[in-house]
């Protein structure tokens, strides 16, 4: 009696799909790449030389994070193109407050069926997002976990790190009473909130706003990296889980607190239709979405003009939302 043979494709592992994956994707990653990189996408490793010339002390700033809920109305409306943008976004923007240039990026794909044109999209995205936050990409893994996830799920997670001068570091400690806070747009929902989304609305309303739903979360290290050069910026904060009131706070010495004008800035219609259709008091709202403020800079008094005129100049819209007080 002649036994079958079992392979690890018949378990629902896919090797070489897996590597026509990587291969495919090899010259969009290419592109992300940023002096000091030193080795290619598929090696056990990835190597990357910081250029000790170029700092005098330089501090290393790393950040994981992923995307949340939001992969939920990815698969559901099958857009897959822009995820990646959200994944990149999520982890350079929070190295960004601390004064960070993004060095380099790594990814953590997982499903439980590998798909080449929508794990392409996927991937692509978060080359695209490398590109713009001006990141390499130099690695990831792609795991094909049959059982572990249903149908068409997947997961997405993201690592960076990035660098900053000792002297340089954005930790809140300038703050002072009096200190203006500068509201950045935000692009959407960014990747935060998404349960209380699929909570509240109905398929047909997450049909109806499916476009904004799904826009990417904006990457801010383009236009405020040029800023930490010229202006004082004593703090910096990325709004996410927790929203505007519990975001802001997390860099603030103690015996100082925020005032936020709510009227300084206009608060998006998909912002207005989510606190109408969950019955959201003005501070949940604020301790759950970004409600149109996506970053914030902490700023001089002083200093408030030339940094609105800067960002007009780089068509990012803002606005000064409120100060720093003493408690």
């Amino acid at each position: 009696m002649q036994l079958k043979t079992i392979t690890y494709k018949h378990s629902g592992v896919h090797i070489d799909l897996a590597q026509k994956l990587i291969d495919s994707l090899k010259p969009e990653i290419q592109k992300t790449n940023r002096p000091g990189v030193l080795s290619s996408i598929g090696g056990f490793g990835a190597l990357f030389e910081l250029n000790l010339k170029k700092y005098k002390n330089p501090i290393l700033v790393s950040s994981t994070d992923g995307v949340g809920t939001k992969l939920k109305l990815s698969i559901q409306f099958q857009n897959y193109k822009t995820i990646g943008q959200d994944l990149v976004a999520m982890n350079v923007n929070d190295i960004l407050t601390l004064g960070a240039e993004p060095l380099f990026f790594l990814d953590y794909f997982a499903t439980s069926k590998l798909h080449l044109k929508r794990d392409r999209d996927i991937l692509l995205g978060i080359a695209k997002g490398c590109k713009i936050a001006g990141s390499a990409l130099i690695g990831g893994e792609t795991a094909e976990m049959p059982g572990l996830y249903r149908n068409q799920d997947y997961d997405l997670a993201g690592f960076t790190v990035g660098v900053v001068e000792k002297n340089k570091i954005i930790d809140g400690k300038k703050i002072r009473s009096g200190h203006q806070l500068i509201g950045l747009a935000s692009s959407g929902l960014h990747s935060n909130g998404f349960s209380l989304v699929r909570k509240v609305l109905s398929q047909k309303d997450l049909s109806k706003w499916k476009t904004q739903l799904l826009t990417p979360t904006k990457i801010y290290v383009p236009v405020v990296l040029p800023l930490l050069k010229k202006f004082p910026i004593h703090g910096m904060a990325h709004i996410t889980g927790g929203g505007l009131t519990d975001n802001i706070p997390r860099v603030l010495p103690k015996g100082l607190h925020l005032h936020i004008d709510d009227t300084a800035w206009p608060m998006p219609a998909i912002f207005k239709m989510l606190q109408h259709k969950a019955h959201l008091s003005q501070k949940e709202m604020f301790r759950t979405f970004n409600c149109g403020i996506g970053y914030v800079l902490i700023v001089p008094k002083h200093a408030v003009n030339a940094i609105l005129k800067a960002l007009q100049s780089k068509k990012q819209k803002a606005w000064v939302i409120g100060e720093v007080q003493h408690a």
